[in-house]
């Protein structure tokens, strides 16, 4: 898995390639500006296009002097280079690029307060004022600026990271940020870029390697890492010869209610694409007629028999979805806490936990929760930024011995031991009802099938969303059932 840094490491990892690879500051931002490029000619390719690029006078306007000298070598005409000269101080690798902008003859004009920047009339903006280094709220003729900018509405690419928005810690909710369609970022992302308080800087990102030494980030000491299709291509089992039902587990999903029975179908349904060797689902009796026409393979077990000694055989054991929170649902979860095995908790299980929280002390090690937001708040107390609530659920996962399964977007995966693991897979068509009951199944599949919590987790988070992202190359919306049909072909694409 790659490592997600901060900025400090980042630093670190600059002066360590320059060290070791024996090459000059400004060599590497003639990379990563090239790099830029590259990704750049994607985005627009037209070369026809007028393109204006704000620099200020640290590196990241260092970078944007390069980036105006290379798009000009590679055929494009318009472009205006605006100096932002709010800051008396200038890099010296900004100096160096200036200067080799200058002997090319090629038009600069100076802004000096914000009241000097012109009447943009250029198509794209390219955004090099600031960068990463920022660890404060924009103020004075930087917001001033910011806010000119954006009231243009024009399109925006960012270098590296958007005027304002800081790479990690809590996003305030007095922050302005220069509004940017696509940053252009160098070699990782930024953690801020997963929380959906990022919508307020970029729409989407895209990552170019500068020619880091992958070999010094990826032994930073950091809580944060990227999950991607080739971390699970040599975890995920093939199913091996010889093999029968009993290799591949037993999982039990407890869920349903007589008007929630269709989150109960779901998960078993998750549970079995998943590869799950038996499932039973423990519902009310009056689901039956539904389990035996909709899903045959799948087992009953009634609710009375939610006992050891009817409940020892089972690999994994989930509960939850449409469960409900009346008596009779909380005397179900307590009973499940007595068995002192590790369990998948997710929905109604959860919000019956944030009503009695003395119940999250009885979890066994080893266990699983998978809040959305609300339903975390809930268990663990209000937030006030998506910074806060993934520091609180790194606490929280080492303090009760569980995995947290943090859904979003971009779901956090936190381990026992706290560390953060960020799933990028999924998208907005799978906004939609059930996409939580069929996680839970799938999770609870792969811990049948004898992967750790932490493992099941997060096959179960990459799969769930990169099934969803095949889905959406033919469909604008995605149900929970239309994911669950998709889920075994798109596993079957991670196995070696």
């Amino acid at each position: 898995m790659k490592n997600l840094l901060n900025q400090k490491q980042m630093r670190s990892a600059d002066a360590f390639t320059i060290k070791n690879k024996e090459i000059l500051s400004v060599d590497l931002m003639e990379s990563a500006s090239r790099a830029f490029v590259k990704a750049f000619l994607q985005e627009v390719p037209e070369k026809a296009t007028s393109i204006a690029i704000l620099c200020g006078k640290g590196n990241n306007g260092g970078d944007g002097l390069a980036i105006a000298r290379i798009l000009k070598d590679s055929g494009y005409s318009g472009v205006s280079v605006y100096l932002v000269n709010f800051s008396a101080k200038e890099t010296e690798e900004y100096t160096i690029n200036l200067k080799r902008l200058e002997d090319l003859w090629f038009p600069l004009t100076a802004v000096n307060t914000a009241a000097d920047l012109p009447d943009l009339k250029e198509k794209v903006i390219i955004d090099a004022i600031l960068g990463s280094g920022l660890n404060a709220v924009l103020e004075g003729p930087y917001l001033q600026l910011v806010e000119s900018v954006n009231a243009l509405n024009r399109q925006v690419i960012a270098v590296d990271v958007p005027t304002g928005f800081p790479a990690e810690g809590p996003l305030k909710k007095e922050g302005v940020y220069l509004k940017a369609d696509l940053v252009i970022c160098f070699q990782r992302p930024k953690i801020n870029f997963f929380f959906p308080e990022s919508v307020q800087a970029l729409k989407r990102f895209t990552v170019v390697p500068i020619g880091l030494d992958e070999e010094f980030i990826q032994n930073c000491d950091s809580p944060y890492r990227l999950i991607e299709g080739p971390d699970l291509t040599g975890l995920v089992k093939p199913r091996a010869p010889f093999s029968h039902k009993g290799t591949y587990g037993h999982a039990l999903i407890v869920a349903g209610q007589q008007q929630t029975m269709g989150a109960a179908l779901l998960s078993a349904h998750a549970c079995l694409h998943a590869g799950a060797g038996l499932t039973t689902l423990s519902i009310p009796e009056s689901g039956l007629t539904a389990l035996n026409t909709r899903l045959p393979e799948v087992m009953y077990l009634d609710r009375a028999d939610l006992i050891p000694e009817k409940t020892n055989k089972f690999s994994a054991i989930a509960a939850g979805p449409g469960l409900g929170t009346a008596e009779g649902s909380i005397a179900i979860l307590q009973g499940l806490l007595k068995l002192k095995v590790p369990l998948i908790l997710d929905a109604d299980a959860l919000n019956m936990m944030g009503d009695k929280p003395e119940l999250l002390k009885q979890l066994s090690s080893g266990s699983v929760l998978t809040p959305h937001m609300k339903e975390f708040d809930h268990l663990f107390g209000d937030h006030d930024s998506w910074w806060e609530r993934l520091e609180t659920a790194r606490e929280k996962a080492l303090e009760l011995g569980c995995v947290i399964v943090l859904k979003n977007q971009y779901t956090f995966i936190i381990d026992l031991t706290g560390k953060v693991t960020v799933n990028t897979t999924g998208n907005a068509g799978m906004a939609q009802g059930g996409m939580g009951d069929v996680l839970t199944g799938l999770i609870a599949s792969f811990a049948a099938q004898g992967y750790t919590a932490n493992e099941a987790a997060c096959i179960a988070c990459y799969l769930h969303g990169k099934a969803g992202d095949e889905l959406a190359e033919t469909q604008v919306s995605i149900s929970a059932s239309d994911l669950t049909g998709r889920v075994s072909k798109t596993l079957k694409g991670l196995i070696k």
